[in-house]
């Protein structure tokens, strides 16, 4: 009975250990690392973005891996958040403070930014009927070949541009904080 026990015990932790290994994974870097990027504005509000940021390591991105005319998850892993706390007019919309799920229609010469209402979901499931708006994005091409997936923002006056750079593409919309 004590060498059932024993061997019983044995196999137990050489699962948890085994288990504890597979897991452990967390110290491992992701492929797709989090990222994010902030505007403030000069009364201390701000906009937030938090994605992923995947690598092109050499693929045909946009129009190959990210398909023209198709919503995109815009980044990696998780779907992109977009939180502000300022009221803020995007293309001549509304957009109230508040967290949303960001997501965009990538085009060879023009892009859609969404807003969604919903949050939480995995970076591919897109709540279709959720959409706060669309707003046209500006495209143009980078100055040299952009590896990392990046969105940034430069602050101007009452708002700032959020650009979305990879590949060889840069999408660009205004924000702007309604007072």
């Amino acid at each position: 009975m004590q060498k059932r026990i024993a061997f019983l015990m044995c196999t137990v932790l050489a699962l948890s250990i085994l288990s504890a290994a597979q897991m452990g994974g967390g110290d491992k870097p992701r492929p797709s690392p989090a990222a994010n990027a902030q505007c403030k504005f000069a009364d201390g509000k701000s906009v937030k973005v938090d994605y992923s940021s995947p690598r092109a390591k050499g693929r045909k991105i946009y129009g190959g891996l990210v398909p023209y005319g198709q919503v995109w998850r815009t980044g990696a892993n998780e779907s992109t958040t977009f939180v502000t706390d300022a009221n803020l007019t995007i293309g001549g919309k509304d957009v109230p403070a508040g967290k949303y799920t960001m997501f965009t229609v990538p085009g060879e010469d023009k892009w859609s930014l969404v807003i969604s209402k919903k949050t939480g979901e995995w970076g591919t499931d897109y709540p279709q009927g959720e959409d706060l708006g669309r707003y046209d994005m500006s495209v143009s091409k980078t100055p040299s070949a952009v590896e990392n997936f990046t969105i940034s923002f430069h602050e101007m006056g009452t708002g700032c541009h959020m650009y979305l750079d990879w590949e060889n593409t840069r999408a660009t919309i205004e924000l702007t904080e309604k007072k």
